[in-house]
C-alpha cells in the first residue's frame, strides 16, 4: 500500500509535512497510541496535557488517512439523530450527546485559536433540502437547537431565496448554520501534530503494528523495534483492518471520493457560493462541496461500499458536479481522490475499551462526523486513562456494537447491496 499522502489538493498546498523518524528501537510510555489521525493525535494531546508519557506510532504519514483527505466541513453533530439511543443511555445521556455534537466544534475552535493553527477556517454551513419533506424538518431542528440555548446564528431558507446560499437549482430549500464550517483538515492535522510533538509526545511514521501482545503492560511490536506501555488507545477506525479482531468487524470502510477545480475567476466563485459556505445534502450518497482558500470548488460524495474504488474518479464525480452546477462544464479538474472512511452500523461511534483487556481504548466509526467528535472522544480516552474513569466515555460505550454481517469476504457486499436499494427508493420517491 502507498505510503504517502494521496495526490490531493490538500498535498499540494500543505503548510508542511515534516517527516517523523521510524521506530527502530524499544520504548517504553505510559501509553501507546496507534494511528496518526485526528483521534490519535489529539488524544496523544490530551494525555501529555495531563503529564502522561505518549508514544504515537503510525503505519503511514500523519494525517495519511480521512484526517488528511476529508472534505474539510465542520459540522455540528455526532451524526445521525442520537434519540433512538435513549434506551441505551437515558434521557440525561441523550441530552448529553447533543451537547456533546455542538462542544466538540468548539474544541476545534479553541485549539485552532489557542494555538494559532493556520488551517483555513471559515465559519459558516448550510444543510440543503433535496425535497420539501426535509425542508419543512429543518423548522424543527432551528427550533431544537433554540430550544438548547444554541450560541450561533441559524437561518432557515426558503426555496426561492436559495440563490443567496448556492447557485443551483436542485435544491428545496436550507438551513444556514454559522456554528459551524469548513477548513484544510491536512493542515489541522499537521499543526496538531507539531504541538502533540511540543508536549513530549514521541511521534513515529512508518511503522506499522505487526502484533499486539495484551497484559498488564501492553506490548506493541513493529518491524524494528516495540513499545511497552501500561495502556494502548487504538485509533485506527477504517484502517485497523485485521489488527484488533473484536473490533473490525464493527466498522466498515467506505469509499468516499473528491475533485476540485481548477481556481475559478472571484466573481464565478462569489456567484456559486456566495456566502462562502460549506454545503451538504440529504441524499444517501450525498453531495458536499465548499470553495477552497485559493477559489477552486471541492466536490465531494458518492459513499461508496462495494471496496472497489473507481478507475477514473474525476470522471465518476465530475457528472454528479454538473448535476448541480452545470455552468462549471468548461472548467478543468486539478486534483482527484479518495479514501476510506470508518462506518458503523448503526452510523454511531464507537468510543471504550475491550472488555478483555481493560487497559486498551479505542474510537472509531464515526460516520462522516469525524473532524469534530475525534476530538471530543480523544478528552474522553484521556480522561479514562488519566483518571481512570470518564463518564462521558461510559455515556458512548453504553451503545452496544454492532457486528456487520456476512465476515471479513460478505460484508462490504451485503452493505452495497442494500444502500442500492435505499438510492432506488430514493429515486422512485
Amino acid at each position: 500500500m502507498n505510503q504517502q499522502h494521496a495526490q490531493s489538493y490538500y498535498a499540494a498546498c500543505a503548510n508542511a509535512m515534516p517527516r517523523y523518524p521510524q521506530l527502530s528501537t524499544d520504548l517504553v510510555a505510559d501509553v501507546c497510541v496507534i494511528g496518526g489521525g485526528f483521534t490519535g493525535i489529539n488524544t496523544a494531546i490530551e494525555l501529555a496535557q495531563r503529564g502522561l508519557s505518549v508514544v504515537l506510532l503510525e503505519g503511514r504519514r500523519i494525517g495519511w488517512g480521512a484526517s488528511g483527505r476529508n472534505g474539510g466541513q465542520l459540522i455540528r453533530g455526532i451524526g445521525h439523530d442520537v434519540s433512538g439511543f435513549a434506551r441505551y443511555v437515558g434521557e440525561d445521556g441523550v441530552r448529553y450527546l447533543n451537547r456533546a455534537g455542538i462542544e466538540s466544534v468548539e474544541v476545534v475552535r479553541q485549539r485552532i485559536r489557542e494555538h494559532n493553527l493556520d488551517c483555513d477556517l471559515r465559519w459558516g454551513f448550510c444543510e440543503l433540502a433535496n425535497t420539501p419533506a426535509q425542508f419543512a424538518a429543518f423548522r424543527a431542528e432551528q427550533e431544537g437547537l433554540r430550544a438548547i440555548g444554541y450560541a450561533h446564528e441559524t437561518r432557515v431558507v426558503s426555496p426561492q431565496d436559495m440563490h443567496q446560499v448556492v447557485a443551483s437549482t436542485a435544491y428545496a430549500g436550507g438551513l444556514i448554520d454559522m456554528g459551524s464550517g469548513h477548513l484544510h483538515p491536512l493542515n489541522l492535522v499537521l499543526g496538531e501534530a507539531r504541538l502533540a510533538e511540543s508536549l513530549g509526545v514521541r511521534i513515529l511514521e512508518q511503522s506499522p503494528v505487526l502484533h499486539i501482545t495484551h497484559g498488564g503492560t501492553v506490548e506493541v511490536r513493529c518491524a524494528a523495534g516495540s513499545v511497552r506501555a501500561g495502556s494502548l488507545v487504538l485509533a485506527c477506525n477504517a484502517y485497523l483492518d485485521e489488527l484488533e479482531p473484536r473490533l473490525s468487524g464493527k466498522v466498515l470502510p467506505a469509499g468516499s471520493y473528491i475533485i476540485a477545480t481548477e481556481p475559478l475567476a472571484p466573481e464565478v466563485a462569489a456567484h456559486l457560493i456566495p456566502q462562502n459556505l460549506a454545503l451538504c445534502d440529504q441524499k444517501v450518497g450525498l453531495d458536499y462541496y465548499r470553495l477552497t482558500a485559493d477559489r477552486r470548488l471541492l466536490f465531494g460524495g458518492a459513499c461508496h461500499y462495494s471496496g472497489r474504488d473507481p478507475v477514473d474518479i474525476a470522471g465518476y464525480m465530475r457528472p454528479k458536479m454538473l448535476k448541480v452546477f452545470p455552468q462549471l462544464a468548461e472548467v478543468g479538474i486539478d486534483y482527484q481522490w479518495g479514501g476510506k472512511i470508518g462506518i458503523t452500523a448503526n452510523r454511531f461511534p464507537q468510543v471504550g475499551r475491550l472488555t478483555q483487556h481493560p487497559n486498551v481504548f479505542y474510537a472509531q466509526g464515526y460516520s462522516g462526523h469525524g473532524l469534530n467528535v475525534t476530538h471530543w472522544t480523544a478528552r474522553l480516552l484521556a480522561e479514562a486513562i488519566h483518571a481512570g474513569h470518564s463518564q462521558g466515555l461510559d455515556i458512548f460505550s453504553a451503545v452496544p456494537l454492532m457486528t456487520f454481517p456476512g465476515g471479513k469476504a460478505l460484508r462490504s457486499p451485503l452493505l452495497a447491496l442494500g444502500m442500492l436499494w435505499y438510492r432506488l427508493r430514493e429515486v422512485l420517491g
